[in-house]
Protein backbone atom coordinates (compact mmCIF):
# COMPACT_ATOMS: atom_id res chain seq x y z
CA UNK A 1 0.00 0.00 0.00
CA UNK A 2 2.85 2.37 0.78
CA UNK A 3 4.27 1.91 -2.76
CA UNK A 4 0.86 2.67 -4.20
CA UNK A 5 0.58 5.92 -2.22
CA UNK A 6 4.12 6.87 -3.23
CA UNK A 7 3.31 6.23 -6.89
CA UNK A 8 0.14 8.37 -6.82
CA UNK A 9 1.95 11.08 -4.91
CA UNK A 10 4.62 11.17 -7.64
CA UNK A 11 1.94 11.32 -10.33
CA UNK A 12 0.20 14.15 -8.48
CA UNK A 13 3.47 16.09 -8.13
CA UNK A 14 4.22 15.63 -11.84
CA UNK A 15 0.73 16.87 -12.75
CA UNK A 16 1.11 19.94 -10.53
CA UNK A 17 4.37 20.89 -12.24
CA UNK A 18 3.31 19.99 -15.78
CA UNK A 19 0.06 21.96 -15.80
CA UNK A 20 1.79 25.38 -15.67
CA UNK A 21 4.31 24.27 -18.30
CA UNK A 22 1.60 23.17 -20.72
CA UNK A 23 -0.36 26.38 -20.08
CA UNK A 24 2.67 28.35 -21.27
CA UNK A 25 3.10 26.29 -24.43
CA UNK A 26 2.33 28.10 -27.65
CA UNK A 27 -0.21 26.34 -29.86
CA UNK A 28 0.16 26.37 -33.62
CA UNK A 29 -2.79 25.59 -35.88
CA UNK A 30 -1.78 23.98 -39.18
CA UNK A 31 -4.15 23.92 -42.12
CA UNK A 32 -3.02 23.03 -45.62
CA UNK A 33 0.30 24.86 -46.08
CA UNK A 34 -0.32 27.64 -43.52
CA UNK A 35 0.51 27.63 -39.82
CA UNK A 36 -0.88 30.18 -37.39
CA UNK A 37 0.61 30.50 -33.89
CA UNK A 38 -2.01 31.13 -31.21
CA UNK A 39 -1.04 33.25 -28.22
CA UNK A 40 -2.74 34.49 -25.11
CA UNK A 41 -1.65 37.94 -23.95
CA UNK A 42 0.98 36.60 -21.53
CA UNK A 43 2.66 34.78 -24.43
CA UNK A 44 2.38 37.79 -26.75
CA UNK A 45 3.60 40.42 -24.30
CA UNK A 46 7.37 39.72 -24.65
CA UNK A 47 7.08 40.29 -28.41
CA UNK A 48 5.58 43.72 -27.76
CA UNK A 49 8.55 44.71 -25.59
CA UNK A 50 11.76 43.85 -27.44
CA UNK A 51 15.10 44.58 -25.79
CA UNK A 52 16.38 48.16 -26.11
CA UNK A 53 19.44 46.81 -27.88
CA UNK A 54 17.23 45.25 -30.56
CA UNK A 55 17.50 47.52 -33.61
CA UNK A 56 14.54 46.02 -35.49
CA UNK A 57 11.37 48.08 -35.94
CA UNK A 58 8.30 45.96 -35.23
CA UNK A 59 4.93 46.94 -36.65
CA UNK A 60 2.11 45.12 -34.88
CA UNK A 61 -1.24 45.52 -36.61
CA UNK A 62 -4.30 44.33 -34.68
CA UNK A 63 -6.97 43.32 -37.20
CA UNK A 64 -9.76 40.84 -37.93
CA UNK A 65 -11.27 39.25 -41.01
CA UNK A 66 -14.68 40.79 -40.17
CA UNK A 67 -13.26 44.35 -39.90
CA UNK A 68 -13.77 46.24 -43.17
CA UNK A 69 -11.30 49.08 -42.35
CA UNK A 70 -8.72 46.43 -41.35
CA UNK A 71 -9.08 44.65 -44.68
CA UNK A 72 -8.76 47.98 -46.51
CA UNK A 73 -5.39 48.77 -44.90
CA UNK A 74 -3.81 45.29 -44.92
CA UNK A 75 -2.27 45.77 -48.39
CA UNK A 76 -0.42 48.82 -47.00
CA UNK A 77 1.16 46.72 -44.26
CA UNK A 78 2.10 44.08 -46.80
CA UNK A 79 3.72 46.75 -49.00
CA UNK A 80 5.62 48.22 -46.03
CA UNK A 81 6.94 44.75 -45.27
CA UNK A 82 8.24 44.48 -48.85
CA UNK A 83 9.52 48.05 -49.18
CA UNK A 84 11.43 48.00 -45.90
CA UNK A 85 12.52 44.34 -45.91
CA UNK A 86 16.21 45.26 -46.11
CA UNK A 87 15.95 47.81 -43.25
CA UNK A 88 15.15 45.61 -40.24
CA UNK A 89 11.40 46.19 -40.28
CA UNK A 90 9.12 43.32 -39.33
CA UNK A 91 5.36 43.46 -39.87
CA UNK A 92 3.32 41.20 -37.59
CA UNK A 93 -0.41 40.93 -38.22
CA UNK A 94 -2.22 40.02 -35.00
CA UNK A 95 -5.60 38.54 -35.82
CA UNK A 96 -8.31 39.19 -33.25
CA UNK A 97 -10.64 36.62 -34.81
CA UNK A 98 -12.04 33.85 -32.62
CA UNK A 99 -9.75 30.84 -32.37
CA UNK A 100 -12.60 28.67 -33.67
CA UNK A 101 -12.45 30.64 -36.95
CA UNK A 102 -8.80 29.93 -37.82
CA UNK A 103 -9.43 27.16 -40.33
CA UNK A 104 -12.73 28.49 -41.68
CA UNK A 105 -11.99 32.23 -41.94
CA UNK A 106 -8.45 33.32 -41.05
CA UNK A 107 -6.44 30.85 -43.13
CA UNK A 108 -8.72 31.14 -46.19
CA UNK A 109 -8.42 34.94 -45.87
CA UNK A 110 -4.60 34.72 -45.74
CA UNK A 111 -4.58 32.50 -48.82
CA UNK A 112 -7.08 34.62 -50.76
CA UNK A 113 -5.19 37.86 -50.06
CA UNK A 114 -1.76 36.19 -50.34
CA UNK A 115 -0.51 37.71 -47.08
CA UNK A 116 3.24 37.31 -46.67
CA UNK A 117 3.64 39.08 -43.31
CA UNK A 118 3.76 37.02 -40.14
CA UNK A 119 0.25 36.32 -38.86
CA UNK A 120 -0.53 35.26 -35.32
CA UNK A 121 -3.84 34.93 -33.54
CA UNK A 122 -4.41 36.52 -30.15
CA UNK A 123 -6.83 34.30 -28.29
CA UNK A 124 -7.36 35.85 -24.89
CA UNK A 125 -10.99 36.50 -23.97
CA UNK A 126 -10.14 38.77 -21.02
CA UNK A 127 -9.44 41.84 -23.17
CA UNK A 128 -10.10 44.16 -20.21
CA UNK A 129 -6.98 42.79 -18.53
CA UNK A 130 -4.59 43.43 -21.43
CA UNK A 131 -5.87 46.24 -23.70
CA UNK A 132 -4.53 48.93 -21.35
CA UNK A 133 -1.17 47.14 -21.23
CA UNK A 134 -0.83 47.60 -24.98
CA UNK A 135 -1.92 51.23 -24.69
CA UNK A 136 -4.01 52.98 -22.01
CA UNK A 137 -5.83 55.05 -24.66
CA UNK A 138 -6.90 52.03 -26.72
CA UNK A 139 -10.67 51.62 -26.68
CA UNK A 140 -10.29 48.11 -28.08
CA UNK A 141 -11.61 48.96 -31.55
CA UNK A 142 -9.94 47.75 -34.71
CA UNK A 143 -7.78 48.40 -36.58
CA UNK A 144 -5.02 49.38 -34.19
CA UNK A 145 -1.28 49.52 -34.72
CA UNK A 146 1.65 49.49 -32.35
CA UNK A 147 5.13 50.31 -33.65
CA UNK A 148 8.08 49.49 -31.44
CA UNK A 149 11.83 49.89 -31.74
CA UNK A 150 13.81 49.48 -28.54
CA UNK A 151 12.22 51.83 -26.00
CA UNK A 152 10.50 53.91 -28.70
CA UNK A 153 6.77 53.16 -29.05
CA UNK A 154 3.83 54.63 -30.91
CA UNK A 155 0.24 53.43 -30.86
CA UNK A 156 -2.50 54.40 -33.30
CA UNK A 157 -6.15 53.40 -33.23
CA UNK A 158 -6.97 54.25 -36.83
CA UNK A 159 -6.89 53.09 -40.42
CA UNK A 160 -3.65 53.94 -42.22
CA UNK A 161 -3.06 55.02 -45.78
CA UNK A 162 0.16 53.74 -47.31
CA UNK A 163 1.76 57.20 -47.14
CA UNK A 164 0.94 57.62 -43.44
CA UNK A 165 2.35 54.21 -42.64
CA UNK A 166 5.47 54.81 -44.72
CA UNK A 167 6.08 58.14 -42.97
CA UNK A 168 5.67 56.57 -39.53
CA UNK A 169 7.95 53.66 -40.40
CA UNK A 170 10.61 56.04 -41.73
CA UNK A 171 10.36 58.07 -38.49
CA UNK A 172 11.25 54.93 -36.53
CA UNK A 173 14.20 54.15 -38.77
CA UNK A 174 15.86 57.53 -38.37
CA UNK A 175 18.01 57.93 -35.25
Amino acid sequence: MNKCITFYLKVLICCIFLIPISAQAQQVVHHHDISIPVYNYTQLEPMLHPAESNDTTYIFNFWATYCVPCIKELPHFEQIGKDFADQKVKVILISMDFKSKITTQVIPFIKKHQLKSSVILLSDPDANSWINKINPQWSGSLPATLIVKGNKREFNEKTFTYNELELLTTKFLTP
